[in-house]
């Protein structure tokens, strides 16, 4: 079989100049925050005494991330982001909630997913993920099934992916890639398991803008035993 392209990032990097405090942060406290920039990653040797780890793909602003890092100080959270002004406002929450049980990766968060152990996740999430609208650039979501299977290789048995968008044909991508991929199961029972926020989520303002074609849509799947 051929090998996979190369991991790109379709995302924007910047959009505005940091103000002074961001830059500074980004300076001083980022570097402290990184995972190992080379090698496999044991997730729970990133924080002392951590007893699971968590991932967020895409934590636009990090307010979801700082939330439940701190409702959960005994997990580590590892962020992914490329985008250095999401960077740049997680930095502020971490510093200002003074969380110890965060790490930040400033990239492609696939590459950061592949040095990552079997079954070394508790929970995944993927909250609003660029939509890329146009049909043409579909190819560009995030969510596929290659990502699916990166994802149930990362959990472990029982852990949970939690998906969401508000867009209606992205929602129908997620769940057919979702409901594909073997090692997942979708227990979902009624319309309000995918159209109410789950009890423990955080809106983010991103989220409270409503950019989308429709209400939000929450995809929480676990993944079976081997």
């Amino acid at each position: 079989m051929d090998a996979p392209p190369p991991l790109r990032s379709f995302g924007r990097i910047r959009s505005r100049t940091l103000k002074p405090r961001q830059a500074s942060l980004m300076e001083t406290l980022l570097p402290s925050l990184r995972p190992p920039a080379e090698g496999p990653i044991d997730p729970l040797r990133l924080a002392p005494g951590a007893r699971d780890a968590w991932l967020e793909i895409g934590f636009g602003g990090g307010e979801h991330m700082a939330a439940q890092a701190a409702a959960h100080p005994d997990i580590v959270i590892l962020g992914a982001e490329p985008f250095l002004n999401g960077v740049a406002s997680a930095l502020r929450h971490v510093e200002e909630m003074g969380l110890r049980n965060v790490r930040i990766h400033d990239g492609d968060a696939r590459d950061l997913m592949a040095r990552l152990p079997d079954a070394g996740l508790g929970r995944i999430f993927v909250l609003f993920p660029d939509p890329w609208q146009k049909a043409r650039h579909h190819k560009r979501r995030l969510v596929s099934p290659a990502f699916a299977a990166e994802a149930a290789r990362l959990l472990r048995p029982g852990g949970r992916l939690r998906l969401a968008t508000d867009w209606a044909d992205y929602a129908d991508q997620m769940l057919r890639v979702l409901l594909a991929e073997p090692r997942f199961e979708w227990s979902a029972q009624r319309a309000a398991d995918w159209r109410e926020a789950p009890a423990d989520h955080v809106v983010t303002r991103y989220e409270a803008k409503r950019l989308g074609d429709c209400a939000p849509i929450w995809l929480d799947v676990f993944r079976r035993p081997d």
